[in-house]
């Protein structure tokens, strides 16, 4: 969602954040810079750096780098970048852990996305909050939210954010969406694969989707893992397995209950953007095409539309967190290209060349490029071209 409002951006240049993965070990930056690699056959290349500069809270930065395709200047945005607002995770006690994760200013984000040509970053908050009280959780969401709204008012053009919610209690979120976009200027929202163990299809939080579908504004589904799914542990030991392969299973889980318990029927109008790719759904979704033929017992009331068909049918959105061009070559495969968006995962380092990511993957056309790096996730967040 895109930040609008005149808010002072004093306080918010004095913002500690923090990304959320709080417990992993991660190095501080994602600012190794890296030259464009042209896309065979495309004309697409990502240039070197440019002789623009942002400002960055007094601080000075490398020269931007510009990504062009096949000559025509395109607006990357980032639909995947995290952060916290220290102030709102002390009102329960958060630990702030992975020091090396600390910012001070925005300046070092700046230079993280000056390197690799992201111009704009989707600010988002992983939900915990999800078992707090209802008047702590609200004072924390109204603190997370107006800090959210103040911070990327001191860089416009740089920033915009997802509201948070507090969907433990549906009503009071629905509340505070309303609020934040009707009169913070959000036009997003972010939340869990779960909600403190209960699946975001269940009817309790049908008011929350049906207010995010009224408003129009676009859900980012980010998975906080499956410790609460495994009390055996077998998620455990080396590989960091709660999320390497935690998160990609929580938002299959999530999608797929979205689907089968009917919500994506009942709010037609929903978007939901997935992260990491939409986690393992994309690949299978064939095998949840035929369970209804295999086990139509277990199946009910039916969708109204083969589970396949929700990939592309416009409500869900997908980023682009793989690893290898050929898996990004099925994603869009699965989902269709107007449906993948650029995401970076900012500030772990997954990828540490996101832009060239997509500038190589084979046989895209030049606008296929573009509506990756930027064109659908500018339209989805009002974001102007």
């Amino acid at each position: 969602m895109h930040i609008s409002g005149d808010l002072s951006a004093a306080r918010a240049s004095g913002l500690a954040f923090v990304a959320c993965h709080l417990s992993a070990s991660v190095p501080p930056a994602r600012a190794q810079s890296s030259q464009g690699s042209g896309a065979q056959g495309s004309g697409a290349q990502g240039s070197g750096p440019s002789s623009g500069s942002s400002p960055g809270q007094g601080h000075a930065h490398p020269r931007r780098r510009e990504v062009v395709v096949n000559g025509r200047r395109v607006k990357t945005v980032d639909v995947h970048a995290h952060c916290i607002v220290p102030e709102a995770a002390q009102l329960v006690h958060l630990p702030l852990e992975a020091p090396g994760l600390l910012w001070s200013n925005v300046g070092e984000r700046l230079q993280a996305m000056d390197s690799q040509g992201v111009d704009i970053e989707a600010l988002s908050i992983n939900p915990y909050w999800y078992r707090a009280e209802r008047d702590v959780v609200a004072e924390l969401i109204r603190v997370q939210n107006e800090t959210l709204v103040e911070f990327c008012a001191g860089n416009p053009d740089r920033f915009v954010a997802f509201a948070t919610a507090a969907l433990q209690y549906p009503d009071l979120a629905a509340e505070q969406v309303e609020h934040a976009v009707k009169q913070l200027g959000f036009r997003g929202v972010g939340v869990a694969g779960s909600v403190a163990g209960e699946e975001l299809a269940n009817p309790r939080f049908h008011p929350f989707w049906a207010k995010c579908e009224e408003l129009g504004v676009l859900v980012f589904l980010h998975p906080l893992g499956t410790r609460e799914l495994e009390p055996s542990g077998r998620l455990g030991g080396s590989g960091l397995l709660t999320n390497t392969i935690g998160n990609p299973l929580e938002t299959t889980i999530a999608l797929s209950h979205l689907i089968f318990e009917g919500t994506l029927d009942r709010f037609p109008g929903l978007k939901i953007c997935a992260a990491h790719g939409g986690g393992f759904l994309p690949s299978y979704a064939n095998r949840s095409d035929a369970v209804i033929k295999t086990f139509p017992n277990r199946v009910g009331p039916l969708p109204k539309k083969p589970p396949t068909a929700y990939l592309r049918d416009g409500q869900l959105y997908f980023d682009s967190i793989m690893f290898t061009g050929e898996a990004m070559r099925h994603l869009i495969a699965e989902v269709g290209i107007e449906h993948v968006v650029l995401g970076t995962d900012y500030p772990f380092p997954w990828n540490l060349v996101p832009v060239d990511h997509i500038l190589s993957i084979p046989d895209l056309s030049d606008d296929e490029r573009i509506m990756i790096l930027g064109g659908t996730a500018a339209k989805l967040l009002g974001i102007a071209s």
